[in-house]
């Protein structure tokens, strides 16, 4: 069962992400809740492969401010790197950052 407790655990700043949540911790965990099944990472990954940067972006920063309003600093982290070189279209070699993001989801999905 996912709580708060276990979100600190995994490295998220949850007092940060509850003030955004009008310090409701049962909305807060809702979300988070709704994180876990969101496969955008999948589709991410998709378009990095097939080197459409213009929509990865998109889909990066979408990620990036879902995982950030929500303080889940260890994804988000990842996904900001991402972000940043996709909004420039850089071509270059996401498989580091990639693996990081999905260990790092997986991570919060067993939580």
């Amino acid at each position: 069962m996912l709580t708060t407790d276990k979100l600190r655990e995994y490295g998220a700043d949850v007092d940060e992400g509850l003030v955004r949540c009008m310090n409701k911790e049962d909305f807060y965990l809702m979300l988070v809740k709704k994180v876990l099944s969101d496969g955008r990472l999948s589709v991410l990954e998709q378009q990095i492969s097939a080197k459409d940067f213009a929509q990865a972006f998109e889909t990066a920063h979408a990620l990036k401010g879902v995982y950030a309003n929500l303080s889940l600093t260890p994804l988000t982290s990842p996904v900001s790197e991402m972000t940043e070189l996709l909004r420039n279209r850089t071509d270059t070699d996401y498989t580091a950052l990639m693996e990081e993001a999905k260990a790092q989801f997986q991570k919060l999905c067993s939580l």
